[in-house]
């Protein structure tokens, strides 16, 4: 059994988003493929949402060893305000002395082989360069997105601290991952030679079958009225905007091709309630869309298996992103209505995997087509069935033996 030395900022009981699932599906399961992972993350202060709830998705048998942490914003500022050259490369500078330290101790005691990094968390990757340049131990850095969507703008010390980062990233380390083949792509037209070099390589994100062991078997189930088309997760004005979408759903409204008996649709957890709110109103659909507080995830699985289809919203802003509930969307197995930029990586999964009826997310005319056609398949029993060979490469499972594979690969 080999030793990885797993560098992960996002780790449980961190509640920011779902960034960890990704460092949990490979610490589930690395061991079966010949390697044994110790994870080195920050203190839980350094988080700024936790839930202990998370910390039962560790296994049992993985080591977890914490480094002290502050956060930049909270610990180190006066009254919301901290000078910027603080936050280099990241708002969590302060965890990089501590972690190397403590890396290194670890790296002699337990004999590791490899280390791994993961970013959005720049700092990650600086404690990864540090660690390997002073063990000369291959290291693989991994991009779960890329440094031009992810640094704050608003801070110019930090951008620029990113952005040299990131050329040392991809100068020094062993092997550079990443989720989709745009980013890869994108990164490759930046630095070509890391590509020439086979050093650039795609591992996806993917969903868990361990978080899906409490749904019910699939069954078929005679369509309802109205139908219910549900969407988890936030939405915002740029990127993931679903004005054209409540535009659409008006003009189908007016034109009585479609009203709240026909279907009930759910925005869970979409964020400026407020704003979509009013929206809605104004545009007499109060009746049809409902927006819905946060849940848990488990929860969440369970609304969306009951719903009869599944909306998503993913604008030509991230066309080289993959938002990670389509992987658990692609799991559930119900029919999605993608709204998506036609050339981008999610519209690209969805075509292979099936399932999808894709629209362009701005275009009121096709979306409310679209839209149409779509309710009658469903009460016809003839919407798209996602293929289950290709989904089930997209499980963690799936991962951990691309990422085994790469690590047997670096260590020689």
């Amino acid at each position: 059994m080999k030793r990885v030395l797993m560098i992960a900022f996002h780790f449980p009981p961190v509640a920011m988003g779902s960034g960890h699932l990704r460092t949990l599906g490979f610490v589930r399961y690395l061991p079966a493929r010949g390697w044994e992972p110790t994870v080195l993350s920050a203190n839980a202060a350094a988080f700024p949402r936790v839930d202990a709830e998370n910390l039962k998705l560790i296994p049992d048998d993985c080591r977890v060893h914490r480094a002290f942490a502050l956060d930049v914003r909270r610990h180190l500022s006066i009254r919301g305000r901290y000078p910027g050259f603080l936050a280099q490369p990241d708002g969590w500078a302060s965890w990089w002395p501590a972690a190397v330290a403590q890396g290194l101790q670890l790296i002699h005691r337990h004999q590791i082989s490899a280390i791994w990094s993961t970013y959005p968390i720049m700092t990650a990757h600086c404690i990864a360069h540090t660690l390997s340049r002073m063990t000369g131990l291959p290291w693989v850095a991994d991009f779960r997105d890329p440094v031009v969507n992810s640094v704050e703008a608003g801070n110019r010390f930090s951008v620029s601290s990113q952005k040299r980062w990131e050329q040392r990233v991809l100068a020094h380390a062993t092997r550079t991952t990443f989720t989709t083949p745009g980013a890869m792509r994108g990164y490759a037209e930046q630095y070509p030679q890391a590509f020439l070099d086979g050093r650039l390589v795609v591992i996806p994100n993917g969903y868990d079958e361990t978080t899906f062991s409490d749904l019910p078997v699939a069954v078929d189930r005679q369509p309802r009225r109205p139908l219910r088309l549900v969407h988890s997760g936030i939405l915002y004005p740029e990127g993931r905007n679903p004005l054209p979408f409540f535009n659409a759903l008006a003009d189908l409204k007016a034109a009585g091709a479609l009203s709240e008996e026909d279907v009930a649709i759910m925005l869970r957890a979409s964020g400026s309630e407020a704003m979509y709110t009013e929206e809605i109103r104004r545009r007499g659909l109060d009746r049809m869309i409902t927006l819905a507080p946060p849940i848990s995830n488990r929860e969440a699985l369970h609304e969306q298996f009951d719903a009869d289809a599944l909306l998503l919203f993913q604008g030509r802003q991230y066309d080289r992103q993959i938002p990670a509930k389509v992987y658990e969307y692609l799991r559930i197995g119900r029919p999605i209505f993608a709204l998506v930029g036609e050339d981008g990586d999610t519209a690209a999964l969805l075509r292979r995997a099936g399932g999808a009826t894709l629209v362009p997310p701005d275009d009121v005319a096709a979306i409310a087509g679209g839209l149409c056609e779509f309710v009658q398949a469903l009460r016809d029993e003839r919407a798209p069935a996602a293929n289950a060979s290709v989904v089930q490469e997209y499980s963690r499972h799936h991962g951990a033996v691309l990422l085994a594979s790469l690590l047997d690969e670096v260590v020689v």
